[in-house]
């Protein structure tokens, strides 16, 4: 599947994997997709289903799975394991189907992706390959209009769709990609230019290495189309105020201009806006969480649901307070959020927030809660975004070509660093962390640093939202 992707990225996971960085996005995406095939496992297992572990080795899992498989297609097994002419694969589900097996393919996407067809059908040419009777293949994927009805009972989260057309039309290509990959694996790195592909239909780990950063300034800080700064790159462009201003977009030219001049460029409409902003000042931000697997009954898989929020509240110039809410009983939270958020915001003075996130947020509550509706739409009604504004009236060369709060806050408060914070440094992590903490197996003493490290980075979001209007508003 690499090799699908970049030959080059085959090459470097075998030979140098040192080179490898996994953001905290994927980290979050791999364990998304373990406890999507533990559900899984619930919804086709049967008690006499068998689960072929990891611990005991690749020669372990391969004999145990040739000996259950020679046994007859009696029973379900998960993480079956075969090789064969050099391939390995682990099959999700391996499901008995008459005289012969149903290879069934688990992801936590919420649709069939281009890329499934292959994966499928590198299985199905390694199972048939070793002599097995295959009667069926489908790829099992998230059904995000699913509604947990609550109890642990997940049946209907997941829905198939036959793969069998897909994976006839490819088998025949499979031994061909196989030796390109072999080629890769055994030869010199491959001489492959930086493209689009290094970031569908994953991100690759290894773009730190590919892409251009022996300069001050890499191309790939202009931002915008990834495919057209590619192109800069093949061309031999390696700093982004090399290229030629006439192949910019008018946001890559001021990017361009600011790093030339070696100078933040704040213009002078910022300071008068929040000037004319009216007291009091409330500064919003919330944390969510959209679990692949529902936690809570009445609600969907993937769906953004608001766990946390951060408010530092401003009477008059200088005048600051904070309130904020955490609940990690494990119980749903979105109504006690709701309802303590009208009280804390009262009800007049704008509501400053960054980008539209908390608007949809406030939106998807009106929603889930309609009696709230009218107190939470004249909340709605005062939400001021920051993010537009920002892109209006500042750059700063070390932005490196993002306007995210992380990027412009190290920029104009230099004592203020996500990267400082103990543990939770950004929205994954919070995330994650929220999951972990209302865990009935974790401890109290975890729960306890979990909470604090969530209380923290939620606090940091809306603190430094209050130094970004000090700034522009000086």
């Amino acid at each position: 599947m690499s090799a699908r992707q970049c030959l080059k990225r085959l090459h470097l996971e075998i030979h140098r994997p040192e080179l490898r960085e996994i953001s905290t996005v994927t980290e979050a995406k791999f364990e998304t997709g373990h406890r999507i095939g533990a559900v899984a496992r619930t919804i086709y297992g049967t008690d006499d289903a068998r689960l072929i572990p990891y611990e005991g080795g690749l020669k372990h899992a391969l004999e145990k799975t040739a000996r259950l498989v020679r046994a007859g297609p009696a029973f379900p097994i998960f993480e079956a394991t075969f090789q064969h002419d050099g391939v390995l694969v682990r099959v999700d589900m391996l499901l008995p189907d008459g005289d012969g097996w149903r290879i069934v393919e688990v992801k936590a996407t919420t649709s069939v992706k281009e890329e499934h067809s292959f994966d499928c059908a590198v299985q199905s040419w390694v199972f048939q390959g070793i002599g097995h009777r295959l009667n069926g293949i489908a790829l099992a994927y998230v059904d995000n209009s699913f509604i947990y009805e609550g109890g642990g009972q997940y049946r209907g989260l997941l829905t198939e769709e036959n793969m069998a057309n897909e994976v006839e039309h490819l088998i025949p290509i499979v031994p061909e990609w196989i030796q390109k990959a072999r080629n890769a694996a055994v030869g010199e790195e491959p001489d492959i230019p930086v493209g689009q592909y290094c970031f569908e239909p994953y991100e690759c780990p290894f773009i730190s290495h590919c892409w251009p950063s022996d300069s001050d300034f890499p191309v790939q800080n202009l931002a915008g189309d990834r495919a057209k700064l590619a192109e800069f790159v093949r061309e031999g462009y390696r700093d982004l105020r090399d290229v030629p201003t006439d192949r910019l977009t008018e946001k890559q030219q001021r990017i361009q201009r600011v790093t030339n001049a070696g100078k933040p460029e704040l213009l002078p409409g910022a300071s008068r806006f929040f000037a004319d902003l009216a007291y009091p000042r409330y500064y919003l931000d919330f944390e969510t969480i959209m679990p692949a697997i529902p936690v809570w009954a009445g609600t969907r898989p993937y769906e953004t649901l608001p766990i946390q929020w951060s408010c530092h509240y401003e009477a008059g110039p200088g005048q600051i307070e904070h309130a904020e809410f955490l609940d990690l009983t494990g119980d749903p939270p979105m109504r006690r959020l709701a309802e303590s958020l009208i009280r804390a915001l009262g009800m007049d003075g704008p509501v400053l927030m960054y980008t539209a996130y908390e608007r949809r947020m406030i939106h998807g509550l009106m929603e889930r809660f309609p009696d709230l509706e009218h107190p939470l739409a004249a909340i709605r009604d005062r939400l001021v975004d920051l993010a537009p504004l920002t892109r209006q009236y500042y750059y700063h060369p070390e932005m490196r070509g993002s306007w995210s709060l992380k990027a412009v806050l190290p920029a104009i408060a230099a004592d203020m660093q996500y990267s400082e914070l103990l543990g939770i440094q950004e929205g994954t992590a919070a995330s994650e962390g929220y999951l972990e903490a209302i865990d009935p197996d974790t401890t109290a003493d975890r729960k306890a640093e979990l909470k604090e490290q969530l209380l923290r980075y939620c606090k940091f979001d809306t603190e430094a939202m209050v130094r970004l209007v000090q700034f522009l508003g000086a």
